[in-house]
């Protein structure tokens, strides 16, 4: 499988490149990110899976690449400031047994974190551009996943948590969220800069994957793997691609 976990390469443990298949949800359907443009985002039309129910379309990416790990972005909730989608999240659990959820539900208060980690739906991501407090990842650790979230040359969320990889716990995702669903492949000047500041984290790449040699361009400058949409989507990447990254 490729996934987050390691393989055995001439006697050492190295880590795989993880490919994490990404779903955004809104209303409790699942819609299709361009952009970053939200306000805009439909429900998704896609060749694996039919309509747009959570579980199907978790069901469809995991058939479509063999991960371990799902993202899931709960707009109204980022947006809104509403409760995360209990069901929509116990809906992709059940359809996907086995697979650990990272959920960026626009966290930014304890207490939210606290109630969240009690329900066992998976790993909060704390996404920058919701934060008013640069510590909260640092203090939640491994419990935790931190969004670096940018729009163009635009840095969202405490200057910070931006420039200080001490505040970072050791899972770190690059979100360029104009590249996302643009077709515009990723960031690899901007993810190879913060691998420069934080050698030790792991960083994940988000927004731009157009197909493999995207993935092979972002484990080449670092990564630890990427979200993954669109291209899982359009069918220009697919399970049949996975050995190539093993």
């Amino acid at each position: 499988m490729t996934g987050s976990g390691d393989s055995e390469t001439g006697g050492a443990v190295a880590p795989r490149f993880a490919v994490i298949p990404v779903l955004d949800l809104r209303g409790g359907r699942v819609v299709r990110a361009r952009r970053g443009e939200r306000a805009s985002y439909a429900p998704i039309e896609t060749p694996l899976a039919k309509g747009s129910a959570p579980g199907d379309i978790a069901r469809g990416l995991l058939d479509a690449w063999p991960a371990d790990t799902l993202y899931v972005a709960d707009l109204d909730a980022i947006v809104d400031g509403t409760a995360p989608d209990r069901a929509a999240l116990s809906a992709i659990a059940k359809t996907c047994p086995g697979v650990v959820l990272w959920v960026d539900a626009g966290f930014s208060a304890p207490e939210a974190v606290a109630a969240f980690l009690e329900t066992g739906l998976g790993r909060p991501v704390i996404g920058s551009e919701s934060q008013s407090d640069p510590g909260l990842a640092a203090r939640l650790g491994d419990r935790a996943v931190l969004s670096l979230d940018t729009r163009g040359s635009a840095r969202l969320g405490p200057a910070a948590l931006h420039d200080d990889p001490a505040l970072w716990p050791a899972d770190v995702i690059a979100m360029t969220l104009a590249q996302v669903g643009a077709g515009a492949g990723p960031d690899l000047a901007g993810l190879a800069a913060l691998r420069r500041r934080a050698p030790g984290v792991r960083l994940y790449a988000a927004g731009g994957v157009r197909g493999i040699d995207d993935l092979r361009a972002l484990r080449g400058a670092g990564a630890a793997g990427a979200l993954v949409a669109s291209a899982l989507h359009d069918g220009t990447l697919g399970r049949a691609h996975a050995p190539a990254l093993a």
